[in-house]
């Protein structure tokens, strides 16, 4: 009776580490995240030109906290959140956020225009030309200004419709990961 309990706690003691040894070394199942536009989903990948010609690509961009911003020239509301985010990024580049200000090309009378609005506010992050509405539409952008935020792994965690001043912006970026 005595050797068959010490074989079994013998056995006991095996399976234990056994299981301890298996867990950290077990090849771990991630479940995909869905992408969509709703808080909690994995952002909709895009690559646009900027209004420099530069192509940028979403994706590209994990590792910091993005805000993509989509808009028109001609929307006042639009107008009147260029100098609160510009103000922004200006004070935050260099620590890992990113703004993208989609312009909704397709509903400008001009790229002349674009040029000429990103000139006269100053705009120094990147401005990106969606000619064939596919972000627009993507991000349902039905009012603008309208902005997402995205946190570094790239996945959203807010949407905002309307203008933002910078105090918003701030509130909404500094509570990302």
């Amino acid at each position: 009776m005595k050797r068959n309990s010490g074989l079994a706690l013998v056995a006991l003691l095996a399976l234990l580490g056994w299981g301890w040894f298996t867990q950290d070394t077990a090849p771990k199942q991630t479940v995909p995240q869905a992408v969509g536009i709703q808080r909690g989903n994995m952002a909709p990948d895009f690559s646009l030109t900027t209004t420099e010609g530069e192509v940028i690509k979403l994706s590209n961009l994990r590792g910091k906290k993005v805000i993509v911003n989509l808009w028109a020239t001609w929307c006042p509301p639009c107008r009147a959140e260029i100098p609160d985010m510009q103000a922004f990024y200006e004070a935050n580049k260099d620590n890992g956020v990113v703004i993208l200000g989609v312009n909704l090309t397709a509903t400008e009378t001009s790229l002349e225009n674009v040029a000429a609005f990103v000139k006269m506010y100053g705009m120094t992050f990147p401005v990106l030309l969606d000619v064939d509405k596919e972000v627009g539409s993507q991000f349902q952008a039905i009012s603008i200004p309208t902005s997402y935020i995205i946190d570094s792994r790239g996945v959203i965690r807010e949407k905002f419709i309307g203008p933002m001043d910078q105090e918003k912006i701030e509130k909404m970026i500094s509570s990302l990961e």
